[in-house]
């Protein structure tokens, strides 16, 4: 029988973020995660809203009150529009990703990305959230006056990354497709 998966949605926009459109606003957040729910059958249990709050901390009142949730066995699985929207420190992301979500049985999705922490061990996560690191640090930058063109391309490197991920075998023979 297939597991009964109890789902928060995950949705945050830092002002950055909306000045350069890059990931679309809450709602269209809300849209897209709404929509992968209802295509996997994934139940959602309840929605975690950061509007206006940097991805460089984790310091935040939605994600900390979806935290707790987990804690109380409420959620058994998080997703994301993408690993960006769960936060763009890479060493705090890859805690969350890699150690505390499996140790609590929860599995995370980012959706735009392609990860699952249900089908596939996915390398690519790692090098998209060092990524999405360095971004923060140039648009912090950019409004010190700093670099005028942050990390030129990057949607389009995360979506070839992304789609080569998807085709290439592992070393032991499996492939990525599944």
């Amino acid at each position: 029988m297939k597991q009964q998966y109890n789902t928060a949605l995950y949705l945050r926009l830092s002002r950055d973020d909306e000045l350069k459109g890059e990931s679309g606003s809450i709602g269209t957040q809300r849209d897209i995660l709404t929509q992968y729910c209802k295509e996997q059958n994934l139940r959602i249990i309840g929605e975690y809203v950061d509007d206006g709050w940097s991805g460089t901390n984790f310091d935040r009142p939605s994600f900390q009150r979806m935290i707790d949730d987990i804690e109380d066995g409420k959620i058994n699985c998080v997703i994301t529009k993408d690993l960006s929207r769960l936060g763009r420190n890479y060493i705090l992301t890859g805690q969350y990703t890699d150690f505390y979500f499996p140790s609590k049985g929860v599995r995370y999705i980012a959706v735009s990305d392609r990860v699952d922490s249900e089908k596939v061990e996915s390398e690519i996560a790692t090098f998209l959230n060092i990524l999405n690191e360095m971004h923060a640090r140039q648009t912090s930058k950019k409004g010190q006056g700093g670099n005028e063109n942050p990390l030129p391309g990057r949607s389009a490197l995360r979506g070839v990354c992304a789609d080569r991920l998807q085709k290439t075998p592992r070393a032991q023979g499996e492939d990525y497709s599944r």
